[in-house]
């Protein structure tokens, strides 16, 4: 085993940067690490390289644990981005630097570089000097120099990043030629998924530093398990329906499940991925005997030419009420649209035209739900947020954490028997339950939990909610956390109102409303609130913005109402959760900023003013 990391974790400030990643690669493997802008894939490599030293966790390189090494002594070789070869030296000297330093004889040294220019394709280049290279010439003496002294392990961060697309497609052709000729491991940094597809032997994806997935290119390509890596590698359309009775159920239409998916319950939730190519449009309709699932009838809203396809982008009203992941659905639709993949040398679909869908390939994902983190607390009236969010997890199905913190690592202990006691009230799935105990200040572990537990909802307290300064829900929601504040009603959750602002960015309240209330089976309730005296324009909008949030949530298949009346904002919400029966209030993050005499914010004063749990979502910029 070349390469072991084991829990890599590092944290920049307050913010998360790698998260646990453990991986092993193999002798002579080429592993591409891919993922977004600030997802930590660089981090990654410059741990292994011993550029950044992590806050946990090990380095094990060729057998020997290098966590304490120093960069010099570990045997690795970088190729960065922007080919940092020395200007002063011509390419040679170059070369010769590393082997240099290490007091390697000039004979040696010269020998050893002559075989590397010509492994690099740089014969007749050695007396020039970076100004007299191009950019390509310049990522292959950084290339060389890094080999140079026979390094166990290769490391490049996006190392064709600045480069045109033809010398990009050369390099790469290069680099795969060199590295199985001396057989030398090597993890390269991308973003770009030609590049990693066209290299690797494995992909890594990284999310918000944490390693999602990892396989070779055609089975992260074909059968990827997590919806991230179905999303982000390759694109293609990923729709949400249910499961029942050996049927896959999106909307009005039904496909077989694939035999060799997991198992999934009658009712649950199932996430069907098929790309772009694998969709057939035919204008007279499909032959029965062909076997072909088909999914309805399409419009053309959208065609896209990129020299070698057509991107098709089509809606389909027979799959309405299946949920649609990916092309999200812009807020308001209720079609759902999908994205085909044509020939560039084929005919023009027209525009507004209509075709029959079919599918020739698709993937089910593996089985998911939202993943909750509840904080237990030792009261003495027993902890109603466990007891709320223990009901919340068995509607939602996915897997959740039971955190307690202590002030110190004595104290944290003793909360272990608590802990035991709340976990002995889930009657559901052990694997869905995971207890942790932590030591510090409560905020902030609260909030590394969540960080590094990727958690999608907090359940906390009213009383702990608002202690301190800032109040927790607002570090929480601060850092894109939704946070669920539990007073003392009972936990039910059957309905749901979604208190609103018209033009809140993003509108990200009602989809996180709409997500929940479809895992819950719950009703949900839009409520809007006109100030007095508001200009017909604004009551437009208003009642505009209600009918878009309702067509979004019926596409999801929750039952939905909308209310819009016009009064002050603070008594008119206090009334509506006093008598309306909801079970849980959304309020989008911003609303608090609204005017409030004598209070800090309306979330603030909702919370300390009902008895009902208020859901408090952070909108989107």
């Amino acid at each position: 085993m070349s390469i072991h990391l084991h829990q890599l974790t590092k944290w920049f400030g307050d913010t998360l940067v790698l998260n646990g990643v453990s991986l092993e690669i193999q002798d002579a493997e080429l592993l591409v690490l891919i993922g977004g802008s600030g997802s930590g894939k660089s981090t990654l490599l410059r741990v292994i390289a011993g550029l950044i030293r992590p806050d946990a966790g090990r380095v094990v390189l060729q057998g020997r644990d290098v966590t304490d090494v120093p960069p010099q002594a570990r045997g690795t070789g970088f190729v960065f981005q922007n080919y940092s070869i020395f200007r002063h030296m011509s390419v040679l000297e170059n070369i010769e630097f590393g082997l240099r330093i290490r007091r390697v004889p000039e004979a040696e040294r010269r020998l050893k570089a002559e075989a590397l220019l010509d492994l690099v394709g740089l014969v007749g280049l050695h007396a020039r000097y970076a100004s007299e290279l191009s950019g390509g010439q310049q990522q292959r003496v950084a290339l060389a120099r890094a080999l140079a002294y026979n390094p166990s392990v290769l490391l490049l961060d996006e190392p064709f990043a600045a480069l045109d697309v033809k010398i990009r497609a050369q390099l790469r052709q290069s680099l795969k030629q060199i590295q199985r000729q001396l057989g030398v491991t090597a993890v390269l940094v991308t973003h770009d998924q030609l590049e990693a597809f066209e290299l690797a032997d494995r992909i890594g994806v990284i999310d918000r530093g944490e390693l999602v997935e990892v396989g070779t290119p055609d089975q992260l390509y074909h059968h990827p398990q997590q919806e991230f890596t179905a999303t982000f590698l390759g694109g293609g359309n990923v729709l949400g329906g249910r499961y029942d009775d050996g049927l896959i159920r999106l909307g009005g239409t039904t496909l077989p499940m694939p035999a060799a998916a997991e198992p999934h319950d009658d009712g649950a939730p199932v996430r069907v991925l098929f790309r772009p190519e694998s969709v057939l449009l035919q204008e007279h309709g499909f032959h029965p005997g062909a076997g072909v699932p088909v999914l309805g009838r399409g419009r053309v809203r959208e065609r896209i030419f990129s020299g070698a396809s057509y991107r098709v982008v089509l809606s389909l009203d027979a799959l309405t009420g299946a949920r649609p992941l990916t092309p999200e659905a812009a807020y308001g639709q209720q079609r759902i649209r999908i994205e085909a993949l044509l020939p560039g040398n084929g005919p023009a679909p027209a525009a507004d035209s209509q075709y029959w869908v079919g599918l020739s390939d698709y993937h089910v994902l593996s089985p998911t739900g939202l993943k909750l983190l509840i904080l237990v607390e030792a009261v003495p009236e027993g902890s109603r947020e466990v007891a709320f969010g223990l009901e919340l997890a068995r509607r939602a199905g996915g897997p959740f954490t039971l955190l307690a913190v202590g002030p110190s690592p004595t104290e944290a202990a003793e909360l272990r028997a608590l802990l035991a006691a709340e976990a002995r009230a889930w009657d559901g799935p052990s694997a869905l339950i995971t207890e942790r105990v932590r030591s510090g200040h409560l905020a902030d572990e609260l909030l590394r939990e969540t960080l590094e537990g990727q958690h999608e909802l907090v359940v906390i307290s009213s009383a702990t909610a608002l202690a301190g300064e800032p109040a927790l829900w607002r570090r929480l929601v601060d850092v894109d956390i939704p946070v669920l504040v539990v007073g003392d009603s009972a936990p039910q959750l059957n309905r749901i109102l979604v208190c609103t602002a018209a033009g809140e960015p993003g509108k990200n309240d009602v989809r996180f409303a709409g997500r929940l209330a479809r895992r819950a089976g719950a009703d949900v309730t839009v409520f809007h609130v006109l100030q007095p005296g508001a200009p017909p324009p604004v009551r437009d909008r208003a009642g505009r913005h209600l009918d878009q949030a309702a067509a979004s949530l019926r596409a999801l298949e929750v039952s939905t109402a909308t209310r819009l009346t016009q009064a002050e904002i603070l008594p008119e919400l206090q009334r509506e959760i006093q008598q309306g029966g909801h079970d849980l209030v959304v309020l989008g993050a911003p609303i608090s900023t609204l005017e409030v005499p004598a209070a800090g914010g309306l979330t603030e004063t909702l919370l300390k003013e009902t008895r009902s749990p208020i859901l408090v979502v952070p909108l989107q910029d």
